[in-house]
């Protein structure tokens, strides 16, 4: 074989690796309980903000706790080692991936989707047309 086939064929076998290697990096989306089953494991939960329940932020430790409802109804404590995001209270969604412990579920990052600012109680007086 010529060196420029083994060539060709080492690239052909990095190209691969490199797309095969993006679809095991991509987030699954579970529930708390599943997560749970496979503590320490990297997950995405979507949820919701319960409202309801205390939110705390501890300086001295930069841990900021809230309760989350998956979407499926499950409710479980969330700590995340990060200030309290803004308007976190007004969130419609929230998009937490980290993993589960035995007491918690650790969010390494948090998204949110907040309330558009176009509501449908705004509308277009039309009478001068």
């Amino acid at each position: 074989m010529k060196k420029t086939h083994i060539a060709v064929i080492v690239l052909i076998a990095l190209g691969i690796a490199a797309i095969l290697s993006t679809f095991t990096d991509a987030s699954t989306y579970v529930s708390f309980p599943l997560a749970e089953k496979n503590a320490g494991k990297q997950f995405t939960v979507i949820g919701y903000l319960d409202k309801e329940a205390d939110m705390n932020y501890m300086p001295e430790r930069n841990q900021f706790s809230f309760t989350a409802l998956d979407k499926e109804g499950n409710e479980r404590k969330v700590i995340y080692f990060q200030p309290k995001p803004q308007d976190f209270e007004r969130s419609e969604e929230i998009t937490m991936k980290g993993f589960a412990t035995d007491t918690a579920f650790v969010a390494e990052q948090i998204l949110m989707k907040c309330p558009s600012k176009y509501n449908e109680s705004t509308e277009v007086d039309n009478t001068y047309n």
